[in-house]
């Protein structure tokens, strides 16, 4: 055997010896291998390809990924938010930052000190004051009022300067705003004949846009603040969004609520349950919302009764709290008289104050009602709330 022939059956073995060995490792790495991932029936994932670039998007490292819209009939379960509790402001630190949010804001203020800033004042003069009045809703008996007690001031006390009008025109209008009006809110529980004690509940109504839900997250908020608890009744039913925004004020408040199993459910049951509860947990105050009801609908005001009705079965309502936006003017007068006839108002809300034009409302709506504003909002603030505070408002109107 020649040199030549003994080199060449050295390299074919070790070539034979090489492929030997990978397929050994072949088979090692097959053995060691997990076994491919078996779908699950309780988790969905997002179909690669055609999918993907039809709008599914991929997550890479570090971001996040918004769910494709629902297509039509199909249901998309949204994961409850977790809102971390807010501590709310104490109701000393709200009555100071609504002066200073009142200060100078209104242009009612404005309309009217412009005319007084004159001095003397002309007959056009007393006729622009009258149009400022009115166009701020302060309506036309108390206008009237208002301007024959101070023509009568100047007359008599002869007063020219623009400081001394002014500040007979603050009193004049304080005389307006009635401050002798009882604000508070009576929230004092129930103890019936058989000893059981039942909570202080307060029904809180009004049309769609006034604030009304916020409202009531808004004042769960003032309470907590006050060491009382509160308990939450959604019975704004027929409006899925009600539930869920009640769900969220309750959840920054720290309390409960009560809500519906389903939506359209009968908004008395879920009140009545709230009240139940509420004196099942020995809660201090229940807080029952109820769905925006248009004042020409009798059918929705009717069930409006009906709510306060079954309420009253465990324990009298304490407080019907109307919730009126302060811009809507002479319409926000005729929902006040058609809610105080058919729930029996005892307070009155006032939303989206501050800078309004239309801040004559609060003594036209309480001439109407002969009820009180006891809070006000003024701005999108969790505590941009508080109770109502006569002097601080007309000293905000004539800049004192």
């Amino acid at each position: 055997m020649t040199s030549e022939m003994i080199i060449a059956l050295v390299v074919g073995g070790l070539a034979v010896a090489a492929v030997v060995a990978f397929l050994l490792v072949r088979v090692n790495k097959a053995k060691q291998a997990p076994p491919a991932p078996q779908a699950r029936p309780d988790l969905v994932t997002a179909p690669a390809g055609d999918d993907v670039a039809a709008g599914t998007a991929q997550a890479q490292p570090g971001e996040s990924v918004a769910a494709a819209p629902a297509q039509p009939g199909e249901s998309v379960a949204a994961a409850p938010a977790q809102v971390e509790r807010e501590a709310p402001e104490s109701v000393g630190g709200r009555l100071r930052r609504l002066r200073e949010r009142l200060a100078g804001s209104g242009s009612l203020g404005r309309a009217l000190l412009s005319v007084i800033s004159r001095g003397k004042l002309s007959e056009s003069d007393w006729v622009e004051l009258e149009e400022a009045l009115l166009t701020a809703d302060v309506g036309v008996e108390a206008t009237g009022e208002l301007l024959e007690r101070l023509r009568r001031r100047v007359q008599v006390d002869g007063l020219v300067e623009s400081a001394a009008v002014r500040a007979a025109l603050r009193a004049e209008l304080l005389e307006l705003v009635a401050p002798q009006m009882d604000r508070t809110l009576h929230l004092e529980p129930h103890v019936a004949e058989d000893g059981q004690r039942h909570p202080a509940s307060v029904l809180v109504v009004g049309v769609n846009g006034t604030g009304k839900t916020t409202t009531i997250g808004k004042l769960a908020r003032v309470l907590v603040a006050e060491d009382k608890t509160v308990l939450l009744g959604a019975a704004d039913t027929f409006r899925a969004a009600a539930s869920q925004q009640l769900e969220t004020w309750a959840s920054r408040a720290g309390v409960e609520i009560v809500t519906a199993e389903r939506d359209g459910a009968d908004p008395a049951s879920v009140a009545f349950e709230a009240v139940k509860k509420g004196t099942e947990d020995g809660v201090d105050v229940v807080i029952v919302d109820t769905a925006g009801r248009l004042q020409n609908k009798a059918g929705l005001m009717d069930e409006l009764g009906k709510v306060k009705r079954v309420m009253s079965r465990q324990a009298p309502v304490c407080e019907v709290l109307l919730v009126l936006d302060a811009t809507t003017g002479q319409n926000g007068m005729r929902q006040a008289q058609v809610f105080g006839e058919v729930a029996g108002v005892t307070g009155i809300v006032l939303t989206k104050l501050d800078g309004s034009a239309k801040g004559g409302i609060v003594v036209s709506v309480q001439r109407a009602l002969g009820v009180p504003v006891k809070y006000v909002g003024l701005g999108e603030g969790p505590d941009d709330f508080a109770p109502f505070d006569p002097e601080a408002f007309v000293d905000a109107i004539v800049g004192a």
